[in-house]
């Protein structure tokens, strides 16, 4: 469905629990892993090759904008998440504002 919709353009949103991530490597916090999170999703719907990769947004809101602040096990699960936000590419009637 989202290939064949060109008119839209996908932004994955990665979010973490407000457990601060004290990894080594690559990923070092929250930021990292909820971009991380946004980033494998987009390597998922990139599966599709018939999906044009520029379409495509990959970010991370870390612990910043939970769903649910109670600070207990089951808030952090309904945290720990991705959003993938649909918006229609602009570019059409910026053109004709012109």
């Amino acid at each position: 469905v989202l290939a064949g919709n060109n008119d839209i353009d996908i932004l994955i949103e990665g979010h973490t629990d407000n457990v601060p991530y004290k990894g080594s490597g690559q990923i070092k916090d929250n930021w990292d892993l909820s971009v991380k999170r946004a980033t494998s999703i987009v390597k998922i719907l990139l599966q599709n090759k018939d999906l044009d990769p520029q379409r495509l947004i990959a970010a991370g809101r870390g612990e910043f904008l939970p769903l649910d602040i109670a600070n207990n096990s089951d808030a952090r699960r309904k945290n720990r998440r991705i959003e993938i936000i649909l918006t229609p590419n602009l570019n059409e009637l910026f053109d004709l504002l012109k």
